[in-house]
């Protein structure tokens, strides 16, 4: 059993997947998860988040498993309805996940803060683990693209992530401060994980809040912090990680991952197909391991889940 809490740092389908397996190794209380909140955005006039809804529904079993996000037997007769009176509606939103805008921006409505709804939510769901937005202020993504600057959900969903990127910001970040319970998550820990998110679209928008990164880096030495590389024989498992990378002058590679993580982590998780790549990067100034980090169903998120959780237990 490990020692020290986690500290996860996840956004996307690739970070719920190893959430969900940290969930069954580790004890509730031994588990938080700092959330990226840079793809909040409004349709219908709801606050939609996707990336807290990805995490929420996968931890409550509830989420679909071809698509890894939205609702199993998801059903979409609102979206027709609003198609009938000549919405524009490109952004997908099943009748289950609308309960779920409706009730999230009832709740802001009412004074409270995007942590103290999503802590509601949870638990109404029966989610134990505590689940962290990154900060209670917003920080939209903006890619500036080709076609002129677009936030994550035009980028991602309205124009399926075709766009050339030149540029990515994430505004509002130099001001915005963390979540209350994401401070004393950080203070906390003694184990930090940053899951196999798009570096640029799910770990980026978390370490460009105020101070968070000189954090992360201030834990040389004192605590173990430990990166999955999302990029797995130079391409992405899903998503438009591969392609950014590539657009910004990334090598499309777990090294080019590596790369962007120096001075935030001590160990870089690889997968088996990446095995030669291992002495370059530890030449980086991390340790490079190697294990199977495709994750295609439960036993596999655990089994990560359980190696990451051993990568500690073996510095105490």
């Amino acid at each position: 059993m490990v020692n020290a809490k986690v500290l996860a740092l996840a956004g996307g389908v690739g970070g719920s997947k190893l959430v969900l397996g940290l969930s069954k190794v580790l004890q509730s209380d031994q588990l938080a998860v700092a959330v990226n909140t840079g793809d909040d955005d409004k349709f219908y006039g709801l606050h939609i988040s996707p990336d807290l809804d990805t995490m929420m529904y996968t931890l409550a079993g509830l989420s679909n498993l071809e698509t890894g996000w939205g609702l199993a037997g998801e059903t979409f007769r609102a979206l027709d309805m609003l198609r009938r009176y000549g919405a524009d509606t490109w952004f997908n939103l099943g009748d289950q996940d609308l309960g779920t805008h409706l009730r999230r921006t009832q709740l802001l409505g009412e004074g409270l803060s995007l942590s103290e709804v999503t802590f509601d939510l949870f638990s109404a769901l029966g989610i134990e683990q505590t689940v962290i937005p990154m900060s209670d202020d917003p920080v939209p993504t903006v890619l500036h693209t080709i076609i002129g600057p677009l936030k994550m959900q035009e980028y991602f969903v309205q124009h399926g992530s075709k766009p050339k990127v030149a540029l990515i910001q994430y505004q509002g970040a130099t001001s915005a401060n963390p979540a209350p319970a994401f401070d004393k998550a950080l203070a906390d820990a003694g184990l930090v994980v940053f899951c196999p998110s798009n570096p640029f679209l799910s770990i980026g928008p978390i370490l460009a809040i105020s101070g968070i990164r000189e954090r992360f880096e201030g834990m040389a030495g004192q605590i173990k912090r430990v990166a999955v590389s999302p990029i797995i024989g130079g391409a992405a498992v899903q998503g438009p990680a591969a392609k950014i990378m590539e657009e910004l002058g990334h090598e499309v590679s777990a090294i080019g991952v590596a790369r962007w993580y120096q001075g935030l982590c001590d160990v870089f998780v690889i997968d088996e197909q990446d095995a030669d790549l291992a002495p370059q990067i530890s030449e980086l100034g991390m340790k490079a391991v190697v294990t199977s980090t495709v994750m295609k169903n439960e036993a596999d998120k655990v089994a990560l889940a359980q190696f990451i959780v051993g990568l500690d237990e073996e510095g105490r």
